[in-house]
């Protein structure tokens, strides 16, 4: 299914006034984070936002229960499928070469950002028969041009080897998505691992189908059903990215990035663009629940798990809960231990026992209440390598972990229930 189908599928507000560029689509958001609303007004075609903000409605898309998303994930990453290639696609029906690009549907987030920007963009690209799919932020800066935020992953590392050779690295940036796509794009793997077969994989584990591409002009492979292409290069100009909101809701700095030309636009009818609102829910889950999956797979080494959580107060990034059925009380502080291996972004992990519902944030408070002593159950870790989002660790951060178990043979733990 396509994200215009998915958007027309689902229960959503919508903001029929005429809207303007600049923080519009952040207000309405911001009323209700979880809410998807839709702008078939907005300045240069129509707009949808926060439509991947719910682990239901993620669920629905992957036609799985919102409790299998993360097991279906890792499996997806274990047993990837090849993609099918059709000869034709709706993404094919508009190829537009004379456009401005400040003339379509893209925000500004928030008065302090740069200017408007991309951020629902995965990027597709080839180099050395190397595949690649990712998420970047675009800052918009002209009629055909983008400043394109690379870190040092595996993008950037194709980008280096292509301008080594003295050329541009062409890429083409897919927007509109289904969350097949959107969650292998967040994943990080290998370098020659490639992401659409992980998409293909876990498209066909809930829908039993595999992700469906098309081939551009020049043989570039691209999803079949998206909204919008983007099709370009990244240049070996530089000029300033930033600032912008991140998941934490904080201003990242301005840095010296790349320059991305945009040669053709391709789209179908009826395109509808998807504005990921910086720091809100459907940012968190989408980048969060790739390392849920990494977490639950390694600290299941180390014991039993039953479900993992980036908590939304910790942006789905910097906080994890962890729920276990422990075969000793040993067990829990090397669990603590593996989560931050798995995941290093994160600064505080608690781990809870299997009868503690991680999605609510009260009982995660009760187990802590009263399971939990820190001169025993506290776990810190000083000098650690942290995640470069967190505004109050810039360079090392110190970790803790709380274990927030009952005691093996503690039954004076257990909470009454009537059933």
């Amino acid at each position: 299914m396509s994200f215009s189908s998915f958007v027309n599928k689902f229960e959503k507000r919508i903001v029929e006034e005429e809207v303007s560029y600049e923080m519009d689509a952040t207000r309405e958001a911001l009323k209700d984070l979880e809410e998807p609303v839709y702008f078939p007004n907005f300045p240069g075609g129509s707009l949808m936002i926060n439509l991947w903000g719910t682990r239901e409605r993620v669920g629905k898309a992957l036609n799985v229960d919102k409790s299998e998303i993360v097991d279906i994930l890792g499996q997806a990453v274990e047993n990837p499928e090849p993609v099918e290639i059709l000869d034709d696609a709706p993404i094919l029906d508009n190829v537009v070469t004379d456009f401005d690009l400040r003339d379509l549907p893209i925000p500004q987030y928030y008065p302090g950002d740069g200017g408007r920007y991309i951020t629902s963009g995965v990027v597709f690209s080839e180099y050395d028969g190397d595949r690649n799919l990712s998420f970047h932020r675009m800052m918009l800066t002209g009629k055909d041009s983008f400043t394109i935020r690379l870190v040092p992953r595996h993008l950037n590392r194709m980008y280096e080897k292509a301008k080594e050779e003295g050329e541009e690295l062409k890429i083409s940036v897919a927007i509109g998505l289904c969350p097949s796509i959107l969650l292998a794009g967040a994943t990080s793997v290998d370098y020659q691992v490639d992401e659409f077969e992980i998409a293909s994989a876990l498209r066909k584990k809930g829908r039993g189908e595999r992700v469906q591409v098309v081939k551009l002009e020049d043989g570039s492979l691209v999803p079949a059903y998206t909204e919008y292409i983007f099709q370009g290069r990244i240049t070996h100009e530089e000029d300033d990215e930033g600032p912008f909101v991140d998941i934490t809701g904080t201003y990242d700095k301005v840095r010296q990035q790349p320059v991305v030309k945009i040669d053709k636009i391709y789209h179908k009818d009826d395109a509808i663009f998807h504005a990921l609102l910086p720091g809100g829910y459907e940012h968190f889950l989408l980048m969060g629940l790739p390392r849920e999956s990494v977490m639950k797979s390694e600290v299941g080494k180390i014991t039993d798990v039953k479900d993992v959580r980036l908590t939304e107060g910790g942006c789905s990034w910097l906080h994890g809960v962890i729920s276990v059925n422990k075969n000793s009380d040993d067990e829990v502080k090397e669990a603590i231990r593996k989560a931050f291996e798995a995941h290093t972004s994160m600064k505080k992990v608690v781990i809870v026992d299997d009868d503690i519902d991680i999605f609510d944030d009260r009982e995660v408070e009760w187990a802590v209440a009263t399971r939990f002593q820190p001169h025993k159950d506290l776990v810190v870790l000083e000098n650690q390598k942290g995640s470069s989002l967190d505004p109050s660790a810039p360079e090392l951060t110190s970790k803790w972990g709380l274990d927030a178990t009952k005691p093996w043979d503690g039954e004076e733990f257990t909470k009454a229930k009537v059933e």
